[in-house]
């Protein structure tokens, strides 16, 4: 029988963090959520109350305890990364950092890119940017992911990984409506703006990467790991997926050299190797497998 662990999520209270958590419990595992105290965490876990962001805070609510792994799903910036591995060095076994494709936004390789691509040793960090201010994060969004990484790999002796999440799509409470926007154009008929050169890109199914998380928790490898369903996809790939599910449905594309282009619309390959993952022993499967299936969860009845 295996052993309980004794398992911290930093924030993860909706999509794949909650999914996660779920798993986490359904293995016997015991689970300490940590967060701001904005929602409640779901039953059977402990619940702890603290800014990440402050070093005091966190420090407070965690008192005394150890874990056998952390999940940290809102790490976003190097000050966050700095302060959550002065915290858990010595506090835990394991440490996983939820990253992402994004760290690789400066790459220009048509080829899916490896882990090696953005070696977090090689990355510079700047904590004098503004990192507290909403709207620089969120247009450096990739960037802070790069530098929260290069924190982490920085400390050798602290035992961190990085799940860099490919796009994810599917459920019920998909929060970022890009399907929905997808499907709104397709019922009036309306074109949806591509780049002249719309690349590829990949994607991960949000109870697969829940998976994934839950497999990276119970493993021991360090460092980088790329977390991408088989195959890749392009917006005309994803749209013809979700016009099949609308009746009369059809997707029309208007191709544009400059200007805004549709959400998941990319004028450079965001294709991940996830050859990584499957060597230490991961089981992905086919993008396209379960494409139909994650139109339909997020679309409901809707056509």
């Amino acid at each position: 029988m295996r052993k309980a662990r004794e398992v911290l999520v930093i924030g993860g209270n909706r999509y794949f963090g909650k999914r996660l958590i779920a798993r986490l419990l359904a293995a016997g595992d015991r689970v300490t959520v940590l967060n701001r105290g904005s929602s409640a965490p779901p039953p059977g876990v402990t619940h702890l109350v603290a800014d990440r962001s402050d070093e005091k805070s966190l420090t407070a609510a965690l008192g005394s305890r150890t874990f056998d792994a952390v999940v940290d799903q809102v790490c976003y910036t190097p000050r966050q990364a700095e302060i959550a591995r002065r915290v858990f060095t010595g506090r835990t076994r394991r440490y996983v950092l939820t990253s992402t494709v994004e760290v690789y936004e400066y790459e220009d390789s048509i080829a899916p890119v490896r882990e090696t691509d953005v070696d977090p040793l090689g990355v510079a960090v700047d904590l004098e940017l503004p990192w507290y201010d909403p709207e620089f994060l969120d247009t450096n969004y990739g960037e802070g992911k790069r530098q929260a990484e290069a924190v982490l790999a920085a400390g050798p002796d602290f035992p961190y990984a990085a799940v860099r999440v490919a796009h994810v799509l599917g459920g019920d409470d998909d929060f970022t409506g890009r399907m929905t926007h997808y499907a709104n154009r397709i019922r009036a008929g309306e074109p949806i703006a591509v780049p002249v050169v719309n690349h590829p890109a990949t994607y991960i199914h949000v109870e697969e990467i829940a998976d994934f998380l839950f497999w990276a928790v119970g493993q021991d490898f360090t460092g980088p790991v790329n977390a991408a369903s088989h195959g890749r996809l392009t917006t005309e790939d994803l749209c013809d997926a979700i016009a099949a599910h609308i009746p009369d449905g059809k997707a029309v594309f208007r191709h544009v050299e400059v200007g805004e282009v549709s959400p998941l619309s990319f004028t450079r390959a965001y294709g991940m190797d996830n050859s990584r993952a499957v060597r230490l022993g991961f089981r992905f499967t086919p993008v396209r497998q379960w494409l139909p299936k994650a139109v339909a969860e997020t679309l409901g009845k809707e056509g």
